[in-house]
Formats: structure tokens, sequence, C-alpha cells
């Protein structure tokens, strides 16, 4: 991967579709995101994002959500999602992704996707898998990837999955407040945790902890930043500006949005190159 010639790398997006046509949510959820973020439902391949992402002069880290034991619906496979990324090399970093209540199982799977099919990092969705991330039965998994020197990728905050429908199909909120990251940070300081999306209801509890712990990012994606709460632009303008990354998630919402309403916030100029890029580079060890 050129990354000087990437104008942003965007480390949230998500492989809705695998190559034979199975699709990540079902329908009733697929339609619930789509209205959620006003837009058409769009179900992309990872062979879709490369040739998206390459028009755009831009990389993209790729990921699935393992929810099956809480959806029913079968999972994307992890190891194809790796193996299609690794035909665009130039602009794709995959992500797997691993129920922690998977167990040994887990565990297991998670050396074997980084060591022998080029895993990158981890994606966890506390809400939509069901889990407490502080939870200690699943730290044997965080000391696995710890060891193996690839971060992870936490939800937290508000959730388009399930939004508008009855008892928002099942998925509690609860299990994203990043306060709970808060003691996964503290007991595994050399794992990479990033909180992916402004975490409204608890944003100051987000930026707390990232402040607070040198191991913790935060992502910007899932919002307009014509949204983002005003603490959170104070913060990714100073005291986090080396802390906080672009992210999209695409499909749902598309980087050339995010990067429009971007750039009407009073970012400043030096810090803008760290956001979009630099920051990624650095969280996701690309150098």
């Amino acid at each position: 991967m050129d990354l000087d010639s990437l104008v942003a790398i965007d480390v949230h997006t998500h492989v809705h579709a695998d190559l034979h046509g199975h699709l990540a949510l079902d329908d009733e959820l697929n339609a619930a995101a789509a209205k959620y973020f006003k837009g058409d439902p769009y179900d992309p391949t990872v062979h879709d994002i490369a040739a998206d992402y390459r028009d755009k002069k831009m990389a993209a880290v790729v990921f699935t959500v393992d929810a099956e034991a809480a959806t029913g619906q079968v999972t994307l496979s992890n190891e194809e999602i790796a193996e299609a990324a690794a035909q665009h090399p130039d602009v794709l970093i995959p992500f797997g992704s691993i129920d922690p209540a998977r167990g040994v199982a887990g565990i297991r799977a998670a050396r074997r996707l980084v060591e022998s099919h080029g895993v990158r990092g981890f994606k966890f969705h506390p809400s939509f898998q069901g889990f407490e991330p502080n939870d200690r039965r699943h730290y044997p998994l965080y000391a696995e990837l710890e060891s193996l020197g690839v971060p992870a990728l936490f939800h937290t905050g508000q959730t388009g999955i399930g939004s508008g429908l009855p008892g928002g199909r099942g998925i509690k909120l609860r299990y994203s407040d990043p306060m709970l990251l808060d003691d996964v940070a503290a007991d595994f300081p050399q794992l990479t945790i990033i909180m992916a999306h402004p975490s409204v209801p608890w944003q100051d509890a987000a930026i707390a902890v990232a402040q607070h712990k040198a191991n913790v990012y935060i992502d910007l994606s899932g919002w307009s930043p014509k949204y983002f709460p005003p603490q959170l632009v104070r913060a990714a303008n100073t005291m986090l500006k080396t802390k906080v990354l672009f992210g999209s998630d695409y499909p749902l919402l598309r980087p050339e949005r995010w990067i429009r309403d971007f750039e009407q916030l009073e970012i400043r100029d030096e810090v803008k190159p760290l956001i979009m890029k630099e920051n990624a580079i650095r969280a996701l060890g690309l150098r």
C-alpha cells in the first residue's frame, strides 16, 4: 500500500454481501438501518468496496460483524473477506469479527485469521453481539489480540441497527457505553482500542477514556460531522488531535458525504491531515 499516494484512510467500512449473494443483515434490520441513515439499501461486496475506494484514492478497513448467535443470520466468512481483500492490497485493510461468546474456538480463529489470512484487526459490536466488553470471560480473547499486536475496534453509543423496530429487535444500547472499555484499556495496555462513532449519549465519557488511555482512539464514523457534539469537535481540534480517525460507516454513510460536512467544521488546517490519514497509519501500525 502506497500510503503517500492516499488522500485518506477510512477505518470503518462494512462488507454487506459475500461473493455468493448472502447478506450480512436480514431484510428487517437492513431496511431499518437504511431508514435510520436516510439512504437506499446498498450491499457491497469486498470487490465493490475496493473499486469505489480506489476511485477515491482512499484506503478502507473492511469487516463484517459476527452476530450469528444473537440474530440467527449466518455470519459472512472472515476468511473470504480477507482473501478477497488480499486481491486489493493497494486500498483494502481486512479486519475480522469474532463473537466473544465463541470462547476458545474464537481465540484460535483469531490467531489463524491473523497468521494465515493477513487480518490486521478485529471489529466488535457489543450491542449487536450482546455482550459487556469488560466481562472477564472475554479477557482471554483480548489477551490473544494483544499478543498478536492487532487493534480491536468496538462500536460505542447509539446504533442504527434495530433502530425504530419494536424493542429495537432486542438490541441493548448499554453494552456500548464507552466506560466499559476503560476497564479493557487499563487491563490490556498494549492493546490498541478504537472506539467507533461519536458515543452519544456518552460522548464525554469517550473523550475522557481516549484522553486518559494512551492506547485508545476514537473513530468519527456513523454520523455526519454536522451532527457531531460540540465537545467532540473541540477535543478533536485540540487535546485529541492525534487520537481521532476518519471513518464513514460505508455503505450506510458514504465518505463523500462525510467529507463534505467535515469541511464545514472549524478544524485547524494542521489537524485535518492527522484525522484523515496520519492517525490511522499509527493506530493501525501501517508504517
